[in-house]
């Protein structure tokens, strides 16, 4: 038997699981290193600049980009390399450049310090953000990817909330000192997670690819006693496979097919916009807070509510457990860009006006909640989805890693915009193209709510048939 219908063979018996079939360990132990990626990438940083001494606005908003322009090498160096030696010890790499990049930051003692280690630190989350995802994806049967990648999600989205909440108490309690101690936090939770990273297993999908069967074969039978103990049942369903013939495995020319150059341009579009609008938030909006007039006591207060407003991210990635597996990932996105749109702009309304009630609850429930929550879990979900094995990570790097020079460029645009047009059309400027960007997915990427990877993948680079490119048999 070839390795090809081996690794169909596989994908069926793993496709049939009642639930996860590895230890929940593993899974926390990924979600933690989630969690400390998005605090590092998200929760920490908006807080900490406006407190860190040497730096002034200018020097802030070019800091928040430099982490956004080490994602792009990160994310396209370290997520080529996880299609050519396997997802596992780029998932150590990974890890490891955030830990460095934090530690750095937290000694930090001169702008041009602090700027180097934070592209470090960029350039590790980078990688992590796409490649995570991945992994999961590739362990999860079909119809419940989205429910193990939620899991995966909850964890970040806990530390945006909690990470956010807790870099505001640590900068407003100890002005001299709570930035460093929120770098330094992220640092040590890094190092711990590496000794988690190590213990993790190669997907099934790598293994047989470069012709570890027995390795596959172990992991696959370790998988199916798991899950069968869980769901305590006796046996399993007869595995439905179906069998694929293909040639192609460089990543590059499997991208580079039209179904799959489209669906590129499309999540590129999206990430790009959401990126844009969402790290000149989170990297700038406690600095923009002092930009408009806040100072003293009510500037700390700002920046309170504002890290308590974060917390409505964590709430909707609870409440999304509830129906990820039931709506279309691109509905899911085109509500969260008009949660972007409205957020932005009647958050940056209340702010003028200094009614922080106002601009807390915004901030909360429709910026963060629907904003930030529905759209990162869809975008992460599809770019995880839209792509052959092959390619799977490297297109993930792709449009992630290109997609955040948004991020990079728009805490550029920031304040330029405020001075030449005024806070509330400057939010709207940022915010706007979300909604255009998520409009364009539904025309270039295609519906993958609980259907298995090959079927909207795989298939298109399976030669033709009289059964039409595939094979379906069941044992």
């Amino acid at each position: 038997m070839s390795n090809k219908n081996i690794l169909d063979e596989y994908l069926a018996r793993i496709d049939r699981l009642p639930s996860w079939g590895l230890s929940y360990a593993l899974l926390w132990a990924i979600g933690f290193s989630y969690f400390i990626t998005l605090y590092d990438a998200v929760g920490n940083i908006g807080a900490a600049l406006p407190y860190i001494p040497f730096i002034n606005a200018s020097q802030a908003s070019l800091v928040a980009s430099l982490g956004l322009f080490g994602y792009i090498p990160g994310s396209l160096g370290l997520g080529y390399l996880a299609d050519r030696i396997g997802r596992r010890p780029v998932l150590i790499i990974t890890v490891l450049l955030t830990a460095i990049g934090s530690l750095g930051m937290a000694l930090a003692v001169n702008f041009p310090m602090l700027a180097v280690f934070r592209f470090i630190e960029g350039a590790g989350i980078g990688g992590d953000l796409n490649l995570a995802m991945v992994y999961v994806s590739e362990f999860a049967p079909s119809s419940k990817r989205g429910k193990y990648a939620n899991w995966i999600y909850l964890s970040g989205w806990i530390a945006v909330g909690v990470g956010a909440t807790i870099a505001a108490l640590l900068v407003t309690s100890f002005p001299s000192i709570g930035w460093r101690l929120a770098f330094g936090i992220a640092a040590i939770m890094a190092f711990a997670a590496l000794v988690f990273r190590t213990r993790a297993p190669e997907t099934v999908r790598f293994l047989v690819k470069k012709g570890r069967i027995n390795e596959a074969e172990s992991i696959v039978r370790i998988m199916e006693e798991t899950s069968m103990k869980r769901a305590k049942v006796q046996s399993l369903p007869e595995p439905k496979i179906i069998n694929y013939s293909y040639q192609t495995t460089n990543p590059f020319s499997i991208l580079g097919k039209k179904v799959f150059a489209k669906r590129l341009v499309g999540l590129i579009l999206f990430w790009f916009f959401i990126y844009f609008v969402q790290y000149t938030y989170s990297t700038l909006w406690d600095y923009y807070g002092k930009f408009i007039g806040y100072s003293g006591p009510m500037f700390n207060q700002f920046v309170l509510y504002t890290g308590f407003s974060a917390l409505g991210d964590t709430l909707m990635a609870f409440l999304l457990l509830t129906f990820v597996e039931r709506v279309d990932r691109r509905l899911l996105t085109q509500i969260g860009s008009l949660g972007w749109l409205v957020g932005t702009i009647v958050a940056a309304y209340f702010a003028i006006h200094f009614n922080l009630l106002g601009m807390t609850l915004t901030l909360a429930f429709i910026l963060n909640a629907i904003g930030g929550g529905m759209s990162y879990l869809a975008g992460y979900l599809m770019s995880s989805e839209s792509f052959p094995t092959a390619a799977r990570s490297t297109g993930f790097a792709i449009t992630d890693g290109l997609g955040h020079l948004g991020g990079a460029i728009g805490p550029l645009l920031l304040f330029p915009l405020v001075i030449a047009y005024g806070p509330i059309n400057a939010w709207a400027i940022e915010s706007f193209p979300v909604v255009i960007a998520a409009i364009i997915l539904w025309f270039t990427v295609p519906r993958t709510v609980g259907v298995r990877l090959e079927e909207i993948n795989e298939i298109h680079l399976t030669p033709p048939t009289s059964e039409g490119g595939i094979i379906k048999s069941e044992k």
